[in-house]
């Protein structure tokens, strides 16, 4: 898959990819094929480890009592048959915290519990990174929003890419989050940047794609500059927004509150996305949020959460994905 400028020039294949919630039990062929038909190459697996508290250095994972495609296993699995289907797999461990709790403010409170905490998320991490090896999965990522660990613990984090590059050959990232993508330190010993997009654009109730364009031009240009200073590519790990009112306002909010529904300005924020980074050679795609394994009941007109499943701004990610970007 090739996507093409305007102008016709063709440029190297981007990362269209899906994040895959993970699933209570097995899945089969036919719930890939509605990833298929979107034009996606590329799906982000997603095991999961669970922590008590910000500041608890015990890390649950790969456990009975989770659900099969949190754990080993599923993730296996999972790999197994998207790649029979043609598709590229990005293993993502991820920490869920109870409550919530966002996982950039971990941070310990001793530094006996630093240390422990250490020890348990490497093997979380190096546990995922041998079935990334066994499956030749295509990208690893090693993180996703760790910030205050990540800058606290600089060290821990690079020789954990080293023990990690003799597990798995393929390609790494890190994925941090949009506020804090340029205060980390160790991007020069990974092959992309990893950005969780959730940059906000706009104030208002349902800003149009001219307006979102001209939003996104000074973010363009510091992860352009990123990217330069690095000599590494911009990877959206993960991007998306809601269909609600003012989805572009704080595009990372998933709280219930909103009740609205705005199915024009979902479709309007990915437009605007794909027109202004799909193009461009120091960008390399990304990871939908999000993407549910049974398609015929996910998301729907009366869903306003992330998913854009059988909703009207389906249509604009599977023309986008299928090459169709254009001013």
């Amino acid at each position: 898959m090739v996507i093409t400028s305007c102008q016709g020039q063709k440029q190297q294949e981007k990362f269209n990819g899906v994040s895959l919630v993970a699933s209570r039990e097995s899945i089969s062929s036919s719930h890939i094929k509605p990833i298929l038909e979107i034009n996606s190459n590329a799906v982000a697996v997603m095991p999961f480890g669970f922590m008590e508290s910000l500041s608890s250095p015990d890390l649950k994972f790969n456990i009975e009592r989770q659900w099969e495609g949190e754990r080993l296993e599923g993730a296996r699995k999972t790999t197994q048959l998207l790649h029979s289907q043609g598709l590229k797999v990005m293993i993502k461990p991820q920490i869920w915290i109870w409550k919530g709790e966002f996982t950039g403010n971990i941070k310990m409170t001793s530094e006996e519990d630093w240390k422990k905490f250490e020890t348990n998320y490497e093997e979380f991490i190096l546990l995922y990174a041998k079935m990334a090896a066994e499956e030749n999965v295509e990208l690893f990522c090693i993180g996703t929003e760790l910030y205050e660990f990540a800058n606290e613990r600089k060290e821990f984090w690079e020789q954990l890419i080293t023990k990690v590059r003799k597990i798995y050959k393929g390609k790494l990232t890190y994925a941090e989050n949009w506020d804090k993508v340029e205060k980390v330190k160790f991007w020069n010993r990974l092959d992309f940047i990893g950005v969780d997009a959730y940059f906000p654009l706009s104030e208002g109730k349902s800003p149009n794609i001219e307006e979102l364009r001209a939003s996104w031009k000074p973010y363009k240009s510091q992860l352009r500059e990123l990217s330069n200073k690095y000599d590494r590519k911009i990877l959206f790990t993960e991007y998306g927004y809601r269909n609600t009112n003012y989805a572009t306002r704080q595009p990372w909010d998933s709280s219930r509150e909103e009740i609205s529904m705005n199915y024009e300005l979902q479709s309007n924020a990915l437009s605007a996305l794909y027109q202004e980074f799909w193009r461009e050679d120091w960008f390399s795609g990304g990871f939908l949020w999000k993407w549910f394994h049974n398609h015929e009941q996910a998301g729907g007109l009366e869903n306003n959460q992330f998913t854009p499943q059988n909703k009207p701004a389906l249509k604009v990610v599977k023309g986008f994905y299928g090459g169709m970007v254009r001013d």
